[in-house]
């Protein structure tokens, strides 16, 4: 299946802000703030590439967190520090247009 344009970009945001990948303890707020701006569905297609991407142990905290964002609430400071992180790999922090994107028009 290939995955929309906006959520390639969030993955290559990700990417950019952690280049030595995300740390478990970020693992809950980043996926909380995503689920601010993106549908679960959205939340659980970026999961599972950052889950294919990592070794098995990460990949289940990946899974965990997932599982964990509906029933824990991150700290504020959690919460900014994984801002921080993606703002410096160009993660735009208004929510995505995601009728700006080709296929979002076409859809």
């Amino acid at each position: 299946m290939e995955m929309p344009a906006f959520l390639s970009a969030i993955i290559g945001w990700l990417r950019a802000g952690y280049p030595e990948g995300v740390p478990d303890v970020d693992y809950i707020p980043l996926f909380a703030l995503l689920g601010s701006q993106l549908t679960n569905k959205d939340v659980e297609s970026i999961a599972e590439v950052l889950a294919s991407e990592s070794d098995h142990d990460s990949a289940e905290a990946i899974r965990a967190a997932i599982k964990a964002v509906t029933h824990v609430q991150p700290k504020d400071s959690d919460i900014a520090r994984v801002r921080a992180r993606l703002a410096a790999g160009g993660w735009p922090l208004a929510k995505p247009d995601l009728h700006s994107w080709p296929e979002a028009a076409a859809d």
